[in-house]
């Protein structure tokens, strides 16, 4: 199985970003699965574009996002992406674009389909919190969870896809007091954890993932 893994660059001012310097360190085979790193922009649009051409170059059989959640306490899988564009900070290429469709002839939104409550298992095997999270966001992150999702529901229906959200690494969080934050370590153990569930599960675990609000 290959496995297209993905991270965006640096945002918002901040010099690192956990997804990326994480995914830099994953191993590149898990279990059964091969994996191919891709760095991407943050930027609306050209970061589509970008996983898109690996997608076509790579032809993996699942595509995993990461990218940086600040203020979450845990590694938390993505259930849902939707078609909206609602920036509150410009990209790093000063796009800032407000209440605008992704992709206007695409659905409402679309759930990820990776196995993401056996992820959320998997991450917490190894000793490390995580959950189900019911929002990406309106930024980069979902326009890019989004825009992978309508790319393989349109073309290449038998790739699994999904987006993971990981928290802010200690170094971040020195001038942020009171902030949740994760090792390096752990967060590169809670991907490649996280990795080796999509490998072993093609269908998702039952078990309870939701929240009351």
């Amino acid at each position: 199985m290959k496995l297209l893994l993905t991270a965006f660059d640096p945002f918002g001012g901040d010099s690192v970003n956990p997804a990326l310097e994480a995914v830099k360190q994953v191993k590149d085979i898990i279990g059964d699965v091969t994996i191919v790193k891709l760095e991407v922009p943050t930027v609306f649009k050209k970061s589509v574009a970008t996983v898109q051409a690996a997608i076509e170059r790579e032809k993996p059989d699942a595509v995993l996002c990461i990218g940086q959640a600040g203020g979450r306490f845990d590694i938390t899988p993505e259930r849902v992406a939707i078609n909206i564009d609602d920036a509150r900070i410009k990209d790093n290429e000063g796009n800032q674009p407000i209440d605008t469709p992704i992709f206007p002839d695409g659905e409402p939104a679309y759930f990820s389909t990776l196995p993401i409550k056996a992820m959320v298992q998997s991450i917490k095997k190894a000793g490390l919190p995580s959950s189900v999270s019911n929002t990406a966001g309106t930024f980069v992150c979902n326009h890019l969870m989004y825009g992978v999702l309508y790319t393989l529901a349109k073309k290449y229906p038998n790739i699994r896809g999904g987006f993971m959200h990981v928290p802010f690494i200690t170094s971040q969080i020195l001038n942020r007091p009171s902030t949740p934050s994760l090792s390096l370590p752990d967060i590169v153990k809670g991907i490649e954890a996280a990795i080796d569930a999509i490998g072993l599960h093609l269908d998702d675990v039952k078990i309870t993932g939701g929240k009351i609000c």
